[in-house]
């Protein structure tokens, strides 16, 4: 459990979680570019990279927007334009869709949290068409939002929310390793498949540990 944690989340933590992000998907870019060689078009890094300082440098380019789900909104344009292969159409519905949960709201608590989460991972199965089990990262966001709601119902603070999201995904992403992808490039390798992590899983681990992160740094 986080001790100590904030009740609410504001604009200000969404964009210290892009920002994160961006500086976490650099940082593992070469990490998710293997990852990607060994069972798919070995881009995804790079597109992630490129996506994320695309964001960041939108939000220095001037006055970011008022609410949380307006730089959401923002983030998720930037990153469908800007970002090739299915990584940028992925990532930027999914944030699309959890800026639409979160609507004018100013202020994030943890069911807004499990809400966006849910919103973010429906919009990824909404996009790519898989499921639990296709080796994807809907395996990582699948159990991050599972945990998320459990813990939020049962009466968790924000940051314990995200930390039990962001926990559930890296362990669903290691998950991924044994299993043979049913979808995207990696399906094309049928049963050679097996045996390597799935990238999009494991970018999504890193990214919803970016907002845990960027949570403890609003406290």
């Amino acid at each position: 459990m986080v001790e100590g944690s904030t009740s609410t989340l504001t604009t200000d933590w969404v964009v210290a979680w892009l920002r994160e992000s961006a500086r976490v998907v650099s940082e593992q870019r070469q990490y998710l570019i293997d990852l990607d060689r060994a069972i798919g078009d070995a881009d995804h890094g790079e597109n992630l990279d490129r996506g994320f300082t695309a964001v960041v440098k939108k939000l220095d380019d001037g006055d970011h927007p008022a609410t949380p789900g307006a730089v959401l909104k923002l983030a998720a344009m930037t990153l469908m334009s800007s970002v090739g292969g299915a990584a940028g159409p992925l990532y930027g519905t999914a944030l699309l869709r959890a800026a639409t949960s979160l609507g004018d709201t100013e202020l994030i608590g943890p069911n807004e949290v499990a809400g966006l989460l849910t919103a973010a991972r429906d919009g990824i199965v909404a996009r790519g068409k898989a499921e639990s089990g296709d080796k994807t990262m809907v395996d990582a966001w699948t159990p991050a939002v599972e945990a998320a709601g459990t813990a939020a119902m049962a009466g968790a603070s924000v940051a314990e929310v995200l930390a039990a999201a962001a926990n559930a995904a890296n362990a669903g992403a290691a998950a991924t390793e044994p299993l043979i992808a049913r979808k995207g490039r990696a399906s094309y390798l049928g049963e050679r498949s097996a045996g390597h992590l799935d990238p999009g899983a494991v970018s999504s681990g890193l990214i919803l540990q970016a907002a845990v992160d960027a949570a403890g740094a609003q406290e």
